[in-house]
């Protein structure tokens, strides 16, 4: 058994206390948290598992990594502290555990990232003898290993596009929806997580890992943007009112140009309410999805809908994307030290797991 700490409880550490616990070859040794008010309460009940697993979370981190995990699953943010979630990175790494995490975008494309970025992990790993993998959903497995795969399908490929298309309101982190990404903000705020080369530096890796993979060199990365302001207030269940002439919906691009032509496309539809944009793509039901395209011979649509906590589609995805990170530990702890891509580590099928259930 892979002795794993799970670092973080948020959207994405509730999930992968979950996988961590669910996964026949590792086993949950502890969790570190942030926020004084987790501290001594256990996993499970922070994991939302409605029993207790026994493991009792922690803000020592010192006395963690002292003992020695295998494998640390990074779940804190990095989306406001780059330099705080590399420098905890760095440090697991250098203790010599394994550690896969969704917090540093640079690094989904670690061939290509920062030096600033790249050289500190590559240290790490020399020092320790621990390893990375950087990955979530989008950017993830809804711009690498899927679209991949289903462009094995196709007798000619023209344009390959992945699409994210959520409504926010649904999303458990309300300033992230307000102020990263401006929903409500007036139409002449500029948010932070659209702002020009900001979606590049998030997805643009990915654009670089499926070109790579395809074997297609590049002429640029190009983005679009559109944005949308609400007809009417509208209420929302979680985030409350949102008022009329303020940012309803977002959609940009980021686009892959080869010879001229975007063709591999990482577009979002981010609605605060199915009211405003109408005449934007939109999921077959519910609040969101995940949809690949690959346009060509023969045309091929895939749609993926993950339902989790509550039949919340925004926690669905926040699982997969856990489970993409998890199920990849146990590959890593039997590979050779290194920073990993998506590319280079396998999405496997869930051994062990089929009926399987944990008391």
């Amino acid at each position: 058994m892979v002795s794993t700490i799970v670092w973080g409880t948020g959207n994405v550490g509730r999930a992968a206390i979950r996988a961590v616990e669910a996964h026949p070859a590792l086993e949950l040794s502890g969790v570190l948290v942030h926020d004084p008010g987790k501290v001594g309460r256990d996993a499970g009940d922070l994991g939302g598992l409605g029993h207790d697993l026994g493991v009792t979370a922690t803000d020592d981190i010192d006395a963690v990594l002292a003992a020695g995990p295998r494998a640390v699953v990074y779940a804190a943010s990095g989306d406001i502290r780059p330099d705080e979630a590399l420098s905890d990175i760095v440090r697991a790494i250098r203790a010599g555990a394994v550690v896969v995490t969704p917090s540093l975008y640079a690094l989904y494309d670690q061939r290509n990232a920062p030096p600033e970025l790249r050289e500190p992990v590559l240290a790490a790993i020399a020092e320790g003898g621990g390893s990375l993998f950087v990955s979530g959903v989008d950017p993830g497995w809804g711009n690498d290993v899927l679209p991949l795969l289903i462009s094995g399908l196709g007798t000619t490929v023209d344009v390959i596009r992945c699409q994210e298309i959520f409504d926010y309101s649904t999303y458990d982190q309300e300033d992230s929806v307000r102020y990263l990404v401006g929903m409500g903000q007036p139409m002449d705020y500029e948010p932070p997580m659209i702002a020009p080369t900001v979606p590049t530096m998030v997805w643009g890796g990915q654009v670089r890992l499926m070109a790579r993979a395809l074997g297609v060199e590049l002429d640029e990365i190009r983005e679009t943007l559109d944005r949308r302001p609400l007809d009417a207030t509208v209420s929302t269940k979680t985030m409350g009112e949102f008022e009329a002439g303020t940012q309803g919906a977002v959609r940009f691009e980021v686009q892959g140009v080869v010879g001229g032509e975007p063709r591999i496309v990482i577009e979002h539809v981010t609605r605060i309410h199915p009211s405003c944009a109408p005449d934007w793509p939109a999921p077959p039901d519910g609040d969101g999805a995940h949809r690949v395209i690959i346009e060509g011979r023969p045309r091929i649509e895939v749609t993926v809908e993950a339902t989790g906590e509550g039949g919340n589609r925004s926690a669905g995805g926040n699982a997969t994307a856990a489970g993409r990170l998890v199920s990849a530990i146990d590959w890593l702890v039997d590979a050779e030290p290194g920073l990993y891509d998506a590319l280079d580590v396998p999405l496997r099928p869930a051994v062990g797991k089929l009926g399987r259930r944990r008391p």
